[in-house]
C-alpha cells in the first residue's frame, strides 16, 4: 500500500526542525506511525531537513 505526503505530515506533527532523518523516524516512531509511513522516512537521503516542505519534496519524488 502506498501513503500520501499528508500522512507522513500528520506523522511529524510537531517536529523540531531542522532536523535530520534519524530525529524524523524517532519521532513519527513515538507517534504510532504507520509501516508505510515509517518506509518512507528510512527511504528518504541521509541528510537535514529545514522543513516539512523538505520532507514532502524528497517524498513527493517516491
Amino acid at each position: 500500500m502506498q501513503t500520501s505526503p499528508i500522512e507522513v505530515q500528520k506523522a511529524l506533527k510537531g517536529m523540531d526542525y531542522p532536523a535530520k532523518k534519524q530525529e524524523l523516524i524517532e519521532h513519527a516512531k513515538k507517534h504510532k506511525a504507520s509501516s508505510e509511513v515509517m518506509e518512507v522516512l528510512q527511504d528518504l537521503p541521509d541528510q537535514e531537513y529545514s522543513n516539512a516542505a523538505d520532507v514532502s519534496k524528497e517524498f513527493s519524488g517516491k
